[in-house]
């Protein structure tokens, strides 16, 4: 079981972030996110394993005037 922002979610073995975006239906073009404390670069996020047990934090970054 991982925890996505605060949320539980089911964990299998090689789930990645970007697995979490898809189940999670993140498709906000502007995300960050953080997994255990560290940020996880846009570019790593098919390659970034997540561990049983991680926290998750995604965070749709929004900008306006």
């Amino acid at each position: 079981m991982i925890t996505v922002n605060g949320q539980p979610l089911e964990w299998t073995e090689g789930m990645t972030v970007s697995d979490i975006l898809r189940i999670k239906n993140f498709i906000f073009r502007m995300l960050a996110v953080s997994l255990n404390g560290t940020i996880v670069p846009r570019t790593e996020y098919q390659a970034t394993k997540v561990p049983d047990g991680a926290d998750v934090q995604v965070i749709h970054m929004i900008s306006g005037g």
